[in-house]
């Protein structure tokens, strides 16, 4: 077994999903193998929440246990907590095996929102493994 760290640093340029205010976005992310027959699921992690912020810092470290890097994805979804239902604001799915990942952090930036105008959405990671 290893262990996937995972580093939350920020997300920048969310879309506003509030119609009074500013969104309050938290990050979801779900660890699973991909496999061929039955996919294997290794639990869900979620970020505090940061009010009225569409640039939200974090500075949070999540760890998952994993067997290995094989066909694993983490999938991340940014969310914006409301009373009744949250929205969702984004999401992105990384396929952790293509990325070579070690015990020294590497800094990913996935996009979670492609925008038509203006800037898209990311999400910006540091992803460390260790057996």
């Amino acid at each position: 077994m290893g262990i996937l760290t995972i580093y939350l640093d920020k997300a920048t340029n969310l879309k506003n999903k509030d119609t009074a205010g500013q969104s309050d976005p938290y990050i979801k992310f779900a660890m699973e193998q991909d496999n061929m027959v039955r996919d294997k699921d290794y639990g869900e992690m979620k970020s505090t929440t940061k009010n009225n912020e569409l640039n939200p810092v974090y500075g949070e470290t999540f760890h998952f246990n994993i067997p290995s890097l094989d066909n694993m994805e983490l999938s991340v979804k940014v969310m914006d907590e409301d009373i009744i239902s949250d929205d969702k604001m984004g999401k992105c799915k990384i396929k952790l095996e293509k990325l070579g990942l070690s015990e020294t952090p590497m800094r990913v930036e996935e996009k979670v929102y492609n925008r038509i105008f203006g800037k898209d959405s990311y999400v910006h990671l540091d992803l460390s493994y260790t057996e």
